[in-house]
């Protein structure tokens, strides 16, 4: 059975902008049914795609601080949040906090 997408994992729908005076919404046609936002099914290929990031950065975390190039780790944090930004990864802002945050208690684990 395949884990569940965690409740803190961020649901945002992003938010579309058209021109004109009259009222509009984003749809997308799947299967002959009109959908605003983001399916079940793609909620959870996007958590997946994050959790997978979380637990490499994590990793490397623990690795870094093992070889003692880490002393800092609020610092190491900031900076790779800044190097994610940098580097154009495909996430959302709300996702990338998550990482962060979800990176930082998997280094805490024991």
């Amino acid at each position: 059975m395949e884990p569940s997408v965690p409740n803190d994992f961020p649901r945002g729908i992003t938010a579309a902008t058209l021109p004109g005076s009259q009222l509009k919404f984003v749809a997308r046609q799947i299967d002959g049914r009109y959908v605003v936002g983001v399916t079940q099914e793609e909620l959870h290929a996007r958590w997946l795609y994050c959790e997978d990031l979380a637990q490499q950065l994590a990793q490397r975390t623990l690795h870094k601080q093992r070889e003692g190039l880490v002393t800092d780790l609020a610092a190491f944090y900031a900076d790779t949040e800044r190097r994610a930004r940098g580097q154009g990864w495909a996430v959302t802002q709300a996702e990338l906090d998550w990482i962060i945050q979800r990176m930082k208690t998997l280094g805490s684990a024991p």
